[in-house]
């Protein structure tokens, strides 16, 4: 795009061509200083070219979280969510995972992060009355294997779970051929499965959800601890691929994420105590994350008829739509549910 397309005084334009910046996306390369240096235009002058070529180049007028969150930006949310199949979990997420950017579930091992994202996968194929968008997943494992067990029974028990749909629609769908699964052994696999094997289901309609189990795995393996800058680029390459298939396609991808312990330093020493739990990938992935999620187990039993299961909790740590909030579930055979909340103690007792 030319320059004589900015809606600006002619002094601003004929500052940027004396600079020998001859192209309108050429100006978003430089910073704010750099360009009151090329151009000796004021701080003022700057910042009205660069609000100018931004809102050349924006396909949509920028939307803040306050307008997500009270609904007033339709064109952003269609409504559409993919359902957990449980009503508690739910309502904690307003209906489920949204149908475009990253949602990230991190917690510690045990914690209940695969069995959701396996639910998801059997949901993502109920109608849209139902919580879910009519077609299949695509789940990619980089770690452990698939848990091809695991699928099979709680498919074999979704009329179980799912009560709120009528049984004849259960049955009509064949809920294992719709699962498809890839193994990324390492980050050329996994990069060459998002950028061409992903976009080939979606344009068939074969899919509308993306699952990556785990997203730390490989980025932690591959590089040192010295490569920082090369893991991030990395990782910020496959983020942005990530977001380019969610917003073409409105597909919901959940990404799967470790975490690992943060010490506090006291007198010099890292002790245990006031220790924190914080997802894998630092500050470069977080940036990149829409929805971040925390799953935990907690200390002891709890039980449902003839069966028993570690108490969770699921708690949204940040989401432009979503007002921080938490809720608790088990593990059962049929799946995931939720529990009422633990009965708080009195302090006076």
């Amino acid at each position: 795009m030319s320059l004589e397309q900015l809606e600006l005084n002619p002094r601003i334009i004929i500052a940027v061509k004396n600079a020998n910046i001859g192209a309108a996306g050429d100006i978003l390369k430089f910073s704010g200083p750099d360009l009151q240096r090329l151009t000796r235009l004021s701080v003022s002058d700057v910042h009205h070219l660069q609000t100018a070529v931004a809102a050349m180049f924006r396909k949509n007028p920028p939307v803040s979280a306050l307008q997500l969150y009270r609904g007033e930006c339709p064109e952003w949310d269609c409504g559409l969510r993919v359902s957990l199949g449980c009503p508690v979990l739910d309502g904690v997420l307003r209906g489920g995972l949204l149908p475009w950017g990253l949602t990230e579930l991190a917690g510690p091992s045990g914690a209940g992060k695969s069995q959701l994202a396996l639910q998801l996968c059997l949901s993502v194929q109920y109608p849209a009355q139902y919580g879910g968008l009519g077609s299949g997943a695509l789940y990619i494992c980089t770690e452990d294997s698939f848990p091809i067990r695991r699928l099979k029974q709680l498919q074999a028990e979704q009329p179980c779970l799912r009560r709120d749909v009528p049984p004849e629609v259960v049955s009509s769908i064949c809920f294992s051929d719709n699962i498809y699964v890839e193994h990324a052994a390492d980050l050329e696999a996994l990069m060459e499965c998002v950028s061409q094997r992903v976009p080939v289901l979606l344009a068939q309609g074969l899919i509308r959800l993306l699952v990556v189990d785990s997203v730390a795995a490989l980025f932690r393996s591959e590089f040192q601890a010295d490569q920082g800058l090369e893991r991030s680029r990395h990782l910020m390459a496959f983020a942005s691929a990530l977001h380019k298939l969610s917003s073409a396609y409105q597909l919901p991808i959940l990404c799967v994420n470790q975490v690992g312990w943060v010490r506090k330093l006291v007198n010099t020493f890292l002790l245990p105590v006031d220790s924190k739990v914080l997802p894998a990938l630092g500050m470069a992935w977080a940036n990149q994350v829409t929805v971040r999620l925390m799953v935990t187990r907690l200390p002891g039993v709890v039980s449902m008829e003839t069966q028993s299961s570690a108490p969770r909790r699921l708690e949204v740590v940040f989401a432009p739509h979503l007002a921080r909030d938490s809720c608790f579930f088990g593990v059962w055979r049929e799946g995931t549910r939720g529990l009422p909340p633990p009965p708080t103690q009195d302090a006076s007792s």
